[in-house]
């Protein structure tokens, strides 16, 4: 059970979150601190003073306490908090909560400051290394398998429609460098005729029948295996995107370009998260992923996210 303390607007988003099956969490109590805010529902007692805090976790079995405030930024709530270090109860942020329920970072609690507080590049160092040379082992069977389908996909592609067998885009990739990527082509030759970039859709019209094979199981990356061998590109990472949407992008949230703090990858956190990602909207939505995995990036989530890209090919969800 959980006591929250902050505005009743944000008490609606915690307990919304809380309805998702199989989290064990329940808000049964919220102190408001900004009043007017409040919603109907009978499970959850309402109150207005931090100094109910004592009576609360007494009455209502409540074992942890989710924080939408500083101590200090409430009257009475440091004193109130102060007695709950001789009890059980866990204190927890509630940005952190969030940013742990969902696996992304919330971009309302993104600022310079929360760059400056959690993310540490000069810890990540040894990882980074670590991660290179992993990279490279795995990079060379892969790039094998690659040789290999590559004269049954090149044939796929030709009889599905007429153009060439690969294409290539300049992504920005490891602080924002440029590079260039090859891809199988999924889509009809000259997509873009227009000159415009755009987005793909699930349903684009402009994806041939055999692109949608490679889409779903992801092989239209393979070719990007020798980005990998450059160094441009590492297995798991946030994927690289195109110069145009990065320019939008940063200009719509100027904390876009931190994605490019680490290498990105053929598959990353976003993509094993996120469904599809067609607009700018989609982008932003994504770039709380993205903004997770660089925060907790570590041989445990990279395997996490490798497995879950195996599963995503074997069922074909790829896009």
């Amino acid at each position: 059970k959980i006591l929250f303390v902050g505005p009743g607007t944000d008490a609606r988003r915690i307990y919304n979150l809380l309805q998702k099956p199989g989290y064990g969490f329940e808000l049964a109590a919220v102190v408001e601190t900004v009043p007017g805010a409040r919603f109907a529902e009978d499970t959850i007692a309402w109150h207005m003073s931090a100094d109910s805090i004592r009576d609360i976790l007494n009455h209502q079995r409540v074992h942890t306490i989710l924080l939408g405030h500083k101590p200090d930024e409430v009257p009475g709530l440091k004193d109130a908090l102060y007695q709950t270090l001789f009890t059980s109860t866990t204190l927890l942020d509630q940005a952190a909560f969030e940013e742990a329920m969902t696996g992304r970072v919330p971009l309302e609690y993104v600022s310079q400051t929360w760059f400056l507080e959690h993310l540490r590049e000069n810890d990540k160092t040894w990882y980074e290394g670590f991660k290179r040379l992993t990279d490279l082992i795995l990079a060379v069977p892969i790039g094998l398998v690659t040789l290999i389908l590559y004269p049954l996909i090149a044939l796929a592609i030709k009889l599905s429609s007429p153009g060439s067998v690969l294409y290539s885009q300049i992504r920005i990739g490891k602080m924002g460098q440029p590079f260039r990527i090859w891809k199988f082509r999924s889509m009809i030759q000259n997509a873009e005729a227009d000159g415009r970039p755009q987005f793909a859709s699930p349903d684009d019209n402009r994806i041939t029948g055999v692109g949608k094979f490679l889409r779903a199981a992801r092989l239209d990356e393979l070719p990007q295996i020798w980005n990998v061998l450059r160094g441009d590109m590492s297995l798991i990472g946030p994927r690289p995107e195109r110069p145009e949407f990065v320019e939008e992008l940063t200009r719509q949230m100027s904390f876009y370009a931190l994605r490019h703090l680490t290498r990105p990858g053929l598959t990353g956190w976003a993509q094993v998260k996120f469904p599809y990602a067609g607009t700018l909207e989609d982008n932003l939505t994504k770039l709380q992923f993205d903004l997770y995995y660089i925060k907790h990036r570590s041989f445990l989530i990279d395997v996490a996210i490798l497995l879950k890209t195996v599963g995503i090919v074997l069922r074909r969800q790829g896009t």
